[in-house]
């Protein structure tokens, strides 16, 4: 896998953009403060230092909001792997719950654009 490294200005009108993420691929933890972004038809899935972890178009990606995950946690299926996204990591902020609707709802949105 190729290593790639982004700016925070390549991604300044994206659909959604969430900072302060733990991305966990299941049990293993990725980073603890890492990026989502949804832009163009396409998901990234970003390390703390730009790295990509993982990408893919919206339209090849499953998320959604299982019953026995806290409420500011997503489940996202990329390129058949799953990862767990919890938002709202630094300082444990209450409300997470609201970066995770938005996420879903952003996922909906760019997978019916590029239907």
């Amino acid at each position: 896998m190729a290593e790639t490294e982004f700016s925070a200005t390549e991604y300044g009108t994206a659909d959604f953009s969430a900072s302060d993420v733990r991305i966990r691929r299941w049990a293993r933890s990725l980073t603890r403060a890492g990026q989502v972004i949804v832009k163009d038809g396409r998901i990234v899935l970003l390390t703390s230092n730009g790295r990509e972890i993982a990408s893919a178009p919206v339209s090849a990606v499953s998320a959604g909001k299982p019953w026995f995950l806290a409420s500011d946690s997503a489940i996202a299926r990329i390129n058949g792997v799953r990862y767990r996204l919890t938002m709202g990591q630094r300082n444990r902020r209450p409300g997470g719950a609201v970066p995770v609707r938005r996420f879903l709802a952003a996922l909906r949105g760019a997978a019916g654009r590029r239907s």
